[in-house]
């Protein structure tokens, strides 16, 4: 049986992602700040092949101990999908330093630890596939969204690029998945002024939002051996809101 392990993974998002790679057959570790919140997550997945851990995505020492525990149980680390992030929204004008940091913290230095205890695993393993889940913002500037979040995805973006080109000789694929905004209850929250949710509806030429199974689906797909040859590539997931 392969492994995956997901970060963020109790939030809506998370969860649809873990599914997905269940059912594919994956061992899925599902991974979040909290392991309570992974333990109430899984319960609603009600798939046996999906395990709790704790995982703060900010810090190497919780990455090296999760690759070790994955290891140590599984044998392998197939793959790793890297879904923790985090949006504080406010406009550069109203930014404070501490909030870009913070932004930059959990939105890349995450990937960035991730990859760094991945590759050297995937690379004695024969290969592997890192997905990394960035945004519509990482590709395009967004007139909604605030400039740390759209910088912070778009440095995702980059990265990804540069892992797939300089890894992919070591059979380790790495690709981005860029949604839309998605219909999770956090962002039904935000978008609670109808104002506000007609714009986002509006910029996408499928008029509605997505779903978190949407993106779940890009995922595995990547995951799969179907996409065994997709390497650096940049998948929105997007009902055509990049298409101009």
């Amino acid at each position: 049986m392969k492994t995956a392990i997901v970060t963020g993974g109790a939030g809506s998002l998370g969860k649809a992602i873990c599914r997905k790679l269940a059912s594919e057959g994956f061992m899925v570790y599902m991974t979040d700040i909290s392991e309570e919140r992974c333990k109430d997550a899984i319960a609603e997945i009600k798939l046996g092949n999906v395990r709790a851990k704790k995982l703060d995505v900010t810090e190497e020492s919780d990455w090296i101990s999760i690759y070790k525990d994955v290891i140590s149980e599984e044998g392998s680390v197939d793959v790793v999908v890297n879904n923790a992030g985090v949006n504080i929204r406010h406009d550069i004008e109203e930014c404070s330093v501490e909030d870009w940091d913070k932004m930059f913290q959990i939105n890349v230095r995450s990937v960035f630890l991730s990859i760094k205890h991945a590759i050297p695993i995937m690379k004695t393993q024969g290969g592997g596939s890192i997905i990394n889940i960035s945004s519509v913002c990482g590709l395009v500037g967004h007139r909604y969204t605030n400039e740390s979040y759209t910088a912070s995805k778009g440095a995702v973006t980059m990265l990804t690029k540069s892992i797939a080109s300089r890894y992919g000789k070591y059979n380790i694929r790495c690709n981005s998945v860029h949604p839309s905004t998605v219909k999770t209850g956090l962002v039904n929250g935000f978008l609670s002024d109808p104002d506000r949710m007609r714009e986002r509806i509006e910029e996408v030429p499928l008029g509605h939002l997505a779903t978190p199974e949407d993106v779940a689906a890009a995922v595995g797909f990547l995951a799969s051996d179907e996409a065994s040859f997709l390497n650096g590539v940049q998948l929105p997931v997007d009902g055509g809101t990049t298409c101009d």
